[in-house]
């Protein structure tokens, strides 16, 4: 099976406009947020996040598979005091003006994130993790991410009641129930929507790399071998990289010309193609196709 890497740099907005239609499997990205990074991606203010993303949004549901899923990394900031609503406000604009599905939310728990005192509040040591979908049914290899059971299932399955070995009705006449007794013989169960990763150490000189574990979780549970993966905001390559690991195909874009080429230069493949195109960040850099072998 031959896997490509697609590289481009310049702006995303820009870029997706010339890919085609439903040709994406899995959309898995950080876009930089509000009023930060402001030197290396120019900051966008909280009361100008949703009018920036929405255009860029509209492109991804354009390219994006109708059984294809959309993962978005992103986390309010405080201003003022007090949280900021852009997050919310975005989730509702792609969802009134795009048609966007939002189907899901995962939470990153930084199991080893930075220690600090604040006035008001505590240490920020998760992020969440947006699923949306432009159509109902997708594809979801649940199988994929499931967890082993744990030594609590050898003591805890062993005192099963009566009650809990046949269907245990919902008290309040829900229709819902369980039977623990059904996991009695597995060794695996499937996951929370909480996902416990390290963040990035060794941040690969950029600012605000994930952990690998991060895309690898989305990309088993989203796509199968050969699918195609995009990140618009590729700034370390950590997706590109997973999805050449996991043989999926991958499209990076990024915008600041000093992360593209550490990617381009740590993701030579067999077969790596490169496309650099005039932004304003590269406006001396010839248009140019590359095929690295």
């Amino acid at each position: 099976m031959e896997i490509k890497t697609d590289l481009y740099l310049g702006d995303c907005l820009n870029i997706l406009k010339e890919l085609p239609d439903n040709s994406v499997d899995l959309i898995f990205t950080s876009p930089p947020y509000a009023d930060q990074r402001e030197k290396t991606y120019g900051g966008i203010h909280p009361d100008k996040y949703v009018a920036w993303f929405l255009p860029i949004a509209e492109q991804l549901l354009r390219v994006l598979k109708p059984t294809g899923t959309f993962v978005l990394n992103i986390k309010e900031k405080v201003v003022n005091g007090e949280r900021s609503t852009y997050v919310m406000e975005l989730i509702l604009e792609m969802k009134r003006q795009q048609g966007w599905f939002w189907t899901e939310e995962f939470i990153w728990h930084k199991k080893n994130c930075y220690p600090g005192k604040w006035p008001n509040r505590f240490r920020d040591s998760w992020e969440r993790l947006i699923q949306f979908n432009k159509s109902k049914r997708f594809y979801m290899n649940q199988e994929t991410v499931m967890v082993p059971m744990g030594e609590w299932s050898k003591s805890r399955l062993k005192r099963l009641s009566e009650t809990d070995k046949t269907r245990d009705e919902s008290k309040v006449g829900s229709g819902f129930g369980k039977n623990i007794s059904n996991w009695l013989d597995r060794e695996k169960a499937y996951p929370t929507n909480v996902l416990h990763l390290a963040t990035e150490c060794n941040n690969k000189n950029h600012s605000a790399a994930f952990p690998q574990g991060l895309p690898e979780w989305f990309i088993k549970l989203f796509t199968k071998e050969g699918d195609t993966v995009l990140d618009p905001f590729m700034g370390s390559g950590t997706t590109n990289a997973v999805a050449k690991r996991m043989k999926r195909n991958s499209i990076g874009i990024e915008i600041v010309p000093e992360y593209y080429e550490m990617v381009k230069n740590e993701l030579e493949p067999t077969e790596l193609y490169l496309l650099e195109k005039k932004n304003s960040y590269a406006a001396n850099l010839p248009e140019r196709r590359i095929d690295i072998r």
